[in-house]
């Protein structure tokens, strides 16, 4: 299986960067505080995706204006929902996220919020934000805690994003979003005279500390198997790449005495130390073969190596018979171990939660343990209900982001957690004695090889619009690549919720087509089980349906 994404790159994919690639740090920063958006700019005002609202100062997408805007927002959404108790605020290593950090903490402060900040004044993955706010509203009704976090993910250095996180530690909904996105440009457009702040000198002395690291650290083996993997003794390369990660990475070597080397524990904003992506552009996407390429070179180095972006929200698994994984093939295996009488105190009711644009090897394997799968839209928020009463033991999207229940049954995270997914890797060949990558060998000879890729193609405004409003009946196509159309779905099976755009099946095959949030472009996902040559039949008639259907 491959991601096409990674086969479409510049001569330089994969190489290390040079000076002329790297971002301008001060001109970045001086940017944030000088750059005045145009509220009547599209591109220049607040919007949030599946992870917040990202941008960046250079193009007046990301700069203080904004954050300010979008923190205000946040305490009128707050108030409104009745959300009193304190707000967890956490940051990334990107160079935009202690300034906006900063300026959300002055906003938040004057607006009489309880902020709790790390103690050791560092970074914070987004796991560790989820897992504090659900620790602190454990068993309570109110009083509740709610979470910020300060990132673009896996982005690039320039970028900068913000993202709320409500009481139930996940990803907010459009039903906060959206609110929170309108009263933000409403404040921009009113040059922010409703927006209350206060010095920063006084907003800092106002937050309080809290553990972020030694509590998330401590938890684990609630959620884990951390014995069996130090009393295999496997060998564990843990490459944050630059990101908030690199600190917990240590402690939890040290903590749980296990075999773990921290492979680079650099921090620079200008990312001079990670290999470039697939475009030529440096970015922290610990899936992509080029932006892991230093790391997958010392694969023989340990049994298990894996990598995180700059939030830790996302996992990549690099094994030494097997080099990196495709995300899809290790969402597979984890399950496949998780439910094969590896947690047996999960509820036998748990289901395997999916997006819809993951392999159906997925689909594959949850048929052969019995248990039930929910294929939902695009976007992590769509497990955090289930995540949170237990009835999704496991959810998990196909760019490398999941969760799933502590050992017991009960919530660890509702939000992604790369940290989570990475130390999985080495419990399962710590209890196996089989790597990741022998594992999904294994799935292969049980159901087949899938072929999987993502391409893109060009749609305008009007085109995209129209793309999210399709209704299966504007599908007229019969047959997909020489098979007969199973299914033409756009809502979610899982839930009924709309998914933005279409879904095609037959049965060998699927192709899924969604509009890009940030290009002129829709994003075709496809995978068929009758190899590569299959696979680009139904990338070619995926564009003729959909073209078709947009007329």
């Amino acid at each position: 299986m491959s991601d096409s994404t990674d086969s479409q790159g510049g001569s330089r994919a994969g190489q290390p960067t040079e000076p002329g690639d790297l971002v301008d740090v001060a001109h970045l920063v001086t940017a944030y505080y000088t750059g005045v958006p145009d509220p009547d700019v599209l591109d220049q005002q607040v919007a949030f995706g599946t992870s917040g609202h990202r941008g960046t100062s250079l193009k007046t997408s990301f700069n203080e204006a904004h954050i300010l805007a979008t923190t205000q927002a946040i305490c009128d959404y707050r108030a409104q929902q009745g959300v009193d108790g304190p707000l967890f605020l956490g940051r990334d290593t990107h160079g935009l996220s202690e300034p906006a950090w900063s300026t959300a903490l002055e906003v938040l402060a004057a607006n009489d919020v309880t902020v709790l900040v790390d103690d050791r004044d560092a970074w914070t993955p987004t796991p560790a934000v989820s897992h504090a706010i659900l620790r602190a509203n454990r068993g309570k009704t109110t009083g509740l805690a709610d979470g910020i976090v300060v990132t673009p993910s896996h982005n690039p250095p320039s970028d900068g994003g913000f993202k709320y996180n409500p009481p139930h530690g996940g990803p907010a909904d459009t039903d906060a979003t959206s609110v929170i996105a309108k009263r933000a440009n409403e404040l921009i457009a009113g040059n922010l005279r409703d927006v209350r702040m206060t010095p920063f000198s006084r907003a800092r002395r106002h937050a309080a500390p809290y553990d972020f690291l030694g509590h998330y650290v401590d938890d684990l083996p609630t959620v884990l198997d951390i014995d069996a993997i130090r009393e295999a003794g496997v060998r564990i390369g843990a490459d944050p790449l630059g990101g908030a990660s690199v600190d917990y990475w240590a402690a939890i070597a040290d903590h749980h005495k296990i075999d773990l080397t921290v492979v680079n524990p650099l921090v620079d904003p200008t990312w001079r130390f990670m290999t470039l992506d697939w475009d030529g552009k440096i970015r922290m996407d610990c899936s992509s073969p080029s932006a892991m390429a230093s790391l997958i070179h010392r694969k023989d180095e340990y049994a298990v190596a894996t990598g995180n972006d700059a939030d830790a929200d996302r996992h990549g698994i690099v094994t030494p018979d097997g080099g990196l994984m495709n995300p899809n093939h290790f969402l597979a295996v984890a399950i496949g171990y998780l439910f094969g009488g590896h947690r047996p105190d999960w509820p036998d009711t748990a289901r395997i939660g999916k997006t819809l644009v993951s392999s159906s090897m997925i689909d594959r394997v949850a048929a052969s343990l019995g248990k039930p799968l929910v294929e939902v839209p695009v976007g992590f928020k769509w497990f955090v209900p289930g995540l949170i009463d237990g009835s999704f033991g496991f959810g998990g999207e196909e760019s490398a982001g999941a969760s799933f229940l502590r050992r017991d049954g009960s919530t660890w995270t509702t939000d992604k957690d790369g940290i989570l997914l990475a130390l999985l890797a080495s419990e399962i060949l710590a209890t196996t004695e089989a790597t990741p990558s022998e594992h999904y060998r294994r799935l292969v000879s049980e159901h087949g090889d899938p072929a999987y890729a993502r391409v893109d193609a060009p749609a305008d405004r009007v085109q995209k619009a129209r793309l999210g409003a399709l209704s299966p009946e504007d599908v007229t196509a019969t047959s997909l690549a020489g098979e007969e159309i199973t299914s033409r779905l756009t809502e979610a099976p899982g839930n009924g919720a709309r998914i933005g755009g279409l879904k095609v099946t037959t049965e060998s095959a699927w192709f899924a087509a969604r509009p890009s949030g940030t290009e002129d472009v829709y994003k075709i996902y496809a995978e068929s089980f009758r190899g590569p040559d299959h696979l680009a039949q139904v990338q070619a008639e995926a564009r003729e349906v959909v073209g078709s259907a947009l007329g």
